[in-house]
């Protein structure tokens, strides 16, 4: 039997003890309840306090290290205080992840909530930890749950993983050190004071490509460089500089392993540690490698992913802010002049109407790649949102800048788009501004470009126009005036519709969401999405009257039988910010619920992440009365801003809608399929259900469905159709 083995024996056999606590507490509850009230009480108390004793008894002894955490560590043995170079009333109180090295806390955290919470995680994690003196230990910690005095606690025994070297030591707890070693999943070589090696372990030779007998008393770096991923520069010999310091040494996050022999490469972490003898002499280093190269590759993809869009290859809206802030920067303190250029295409609109957001999507590639194409490798080409993109022209000046414009203005003219038996002809309206000394912050500077950009879209389109001072002022005035008069006709005359998609369930999820209503503004013939009008609506604070006709509105058809929903299922209805931080808004949906009759069970409201946070304590108010009155609430575009939802688990929310950008492409693409992954486990959790949004294609309706989401909604379902008019 090994020593993990008998680490475990001892664990259960400890689990098992510990019961008794509870059956004393049960025998003595029993016995009180005859009592009166206050001996029951002294009796409760009693009873707890026998029960503590006979826990640290029974803790201390065991002679291996092992401790019981509650919320907190509730009691400790002396072997394990040992380890941690700590008396027992320094450690009961605390956290067991406040002792190990920084970057296992969160595992440590993760094992102890998981198993407070009822969940049996992986058996046995590694970790290290770091004594007062600075001496670091590695651990093998096994857990097991453990229900005591009605509530769950985690039971941990630890296995201390010393470096052995072979034929010193033949006795037993010699044995079950060098299995133990053997066992580990990193690569550990130990080497004398000299930095001579004469220990590794299994792992470690798969690493450098040696056998142990072949590295015997060899130098580490004479087996193995250690270069600069980025730039290939020679890195220092960590051993030597652990020696030499009588410190820890690593090497960084960019660090490349190079076997000398093969020229085989593995991205890796390595940290060396200075191996002290009785008397505390320098008598050696252990250096544990970490191969991190399949890590180092997820994180380059979602770096990439980060910062460029999924569907055109470019840069992102965020990524392109951030060069142009560069850009700013640079031309205020140099001689050297910027150019940016807003591009808007033409007429994208009639082929995403008539063939739908597939062909779309693919004439926005190819309109990418001509956009690419036209620039410098020093320019930079994003995608800003929808069918606008920007160019970035480094260094470059006003006559060049408009060259390279016009230049695009002629390819996108000559281009075109073949869907099916369709062929398109577009074009694309350009505004420059120039980046100099006097510019003013990125945002005026995109403002600026984006006002050229709509008077060149006025000249009928396919135009270059160079920002003006009047450019602005025009732009605002003709445009979102023109649109706050259809917006302010719209709600007086009835000028909005509402479009449904349906929403399909996925797996066993029941009942939830079968519809999503959206908004459409018609004049004439024509249709226009929120995309064109939401932005000054917002500027004039319309949102919540927009909100309360969209509220008004479904209720009233849902009443009349003109939207029919499914037994069990709902409507999801989007509500803004702004909505959310009118005050009025809550009374509103109270009474308007009341007045239609229809149950609340068939609504569900949809938040972003954006809107709850910027108005998070009336949001708190409106989901706990609304979610009361039994409507559903539904967060979404989740994903887009992950670190907010720490704010939001308090509210009381039934499903996350994931973020559309995460479903492109989902059954090939393994760092969406690891981000929804993810986002599953997380909502299992929080016991939320999952709306997938955006699902354009079969494949990815049954990736999702792999994956575990619940429900799926998008063009592979059904796309957004008119309401029907009650008979």
């Amino acid at each position: 039997m090994t020593g993990l083995d008998i680490a475990g024996a001892a664990l259960a056999l400890l689990a098992a003890i510990l019961l008794v606590v509870v059956v004393r507490q049960r025998r003595a509850l029993a016995r009180a309840e005859g009592d009166a009230a206050s001996s029951a009480d002294a009796a409760r108390k009693h009873a707890a306090a026998a029960d503590r004793e006979l826990l640290k008894t029974l803790l201390g002894s065991v002679s291996g290290p092992v401790l019981l955490h509650g919320r907190q560590i509730e009691a400790a043995n002396p072997a394990f205080c040992a380890l941690l170079g700590l008396p027992v009333e320094s450690v009961v109180g605390r956290r067991l992840a406040e002792f190990v090295s920084a970057e296992y806390a969160a595992l440590v955290d993760t094992q102890v909530t998981r198993r407070l919470g009822g969940q049996e995680p992986a058996g046995l994690i590694e970790v290290e930890m770091t004594d007062p003196h600075g001496q670091v230990t590695r651990l093998e910690l096994k857990g097991t749950t453990l229900p005591l005095a009605g509530e769950r606690k985690a039971l941990f025994s630890a296995v201390e993983m010393l470096p052995v070297a072979t034929g010193q030591d033949t006795s037993p707890a010699g044995t079950r050190a060098q299995l133990t070693l053997e066992s580990l999943g990193d690569g550990l070589v130990t080497t004398d004071q000299q930095g001579r090696i004469d220990f590794l372990n299994r792992v470690a030779e798969e690493f450098l490509g040696q056998s142990a007998a072949q590295a015997q008393g060899r130098p580490l770096t004479e087996i193995v460089s250690f270069v600069d991923e980025r730039d290939r520069r020679p890195l220092p010999d960590p051993v030597r500089q652990c020696l030499a310091t009588g410190a820890q040494a690593s090497l960084g996050r960019r660090a490349l392993m190079v076997g000398k022999a093969a020229g085989a490469e593995r991205s890796i972490g390595l940290l060396a540690t200075p191996i002290r003898g009785p008397s505390g002499e320098l008598a050696g280093v252990a250096v544990m490698l970490h191969d991190v190269t399949e890590l180092t590759g997820l994180t380059r993809q979602m770096s990439y992913q980060a910062s460029h869009d999924a569907l055109t290859g470019l840069v992102n809206r965020r990524e392109f802010e951030r060069r142009l802030a560069e850009a700013v920067e640079s031309s205020r303190g140099g001689q050297t002049a910027h150019m940016m250029c807003y591009l808007d295409l033409d007429n994208f609109k009639t082929v995403n109407d008539s063939c739908g957001h597939i062909a779309g999507d693919n004439m926005l590639r190819e309109a990418a790649a001509l956009l690419k194409d036209a620039v410098r490798d020093s320019d930079t080409v994003g995608r800003l949102g929808g069918d606008e993109f920007g160019m970035l022209l480094v260094g470059c000046p006003l006559d060049k800048a408009r060259q390279i414009a016009e230049d695009v203005c002629r390819a996108v003219a000559d281009y075109r788009f073949v869907w099916k038996d369709s062929i398109f002809r577009i074009g694309v309206s350009i505004g420059l501004v120039e980046i100099g000394r006097d510019s003013g912050s990125p945002d005026e500077v995109m403002s600026a470009a984006d006002s050229a950009c709509y008077v060149a879209k006025r000249r009928n389109g396919n135009h270059v126009h160079v920002y003006s001072l009047r450019d602005e002022a025009e732009a605002r005035h003709s445009g979102e005036i023109h649109w706050l008069q259809r917006l302010q006709s719209a709600l007086r005359d009835g000028h909005f519709e509402l479009y449904l998609q349906p929403i399909v369930t996925v797996s066993e999820a029941g009942n939830g969401p079968g519809l999503e209503a959206f908004l459409r503004l018609r004049d004439g013939d024509q249709t226009a999405l929120p995309r064109e009008f939401m932005k000054s609506a917002e500027r004039y604070r319309l949102m919540p009257l927009v909100d309360r006709w969209v509220v008004q509105t479904a209720l009233a058809a849902l009443g009349s039988g003109a939207i029919n929903l499914p037994q069990g299922k709902s409507l999801a209805i989007n509500l803004s910010g702004q909505t959310l931080g009118d005050t009025g808004f809550l009374e509103f949906v109270v009474e308007a619920l009341d007045h239609s009759g229809v149950p609340p069970q068939q609504i569900c409201f949809d938040m972003t992440e954006t809107a709850v946070i910027g108005n998070l304590e009336l949001a708190r108010r409106f989901v706990g009365v609304v979610h009361g009155m039994g409507c559903q609430f539904a967060l979404d575009d989740f994903g887009n801003d992950l670190g907010a939802f720490t704010n939001l688990k308090s509210l009381a929310m039934d499903f996350i809608k994931i973020d559309g950008s995460y479903m492109r492409d989902l059954s090939r693409d393994a760092v969406n399929q690891a981000m929804v992954a993810a986002i599953v486990r997380l909502a299992r959790t929080l016991g939320f259900r999952l709306v997938a949004e955006q699902v354009e294609d079969i494949a990815s309706l049954e990736a999702a469905r792999g994956l575990g989401v619940d429900f799926a909604q998008g063009y592979a379902i059904g796309r957004p159709e008119p309401m029907k008019r009650a008979a």
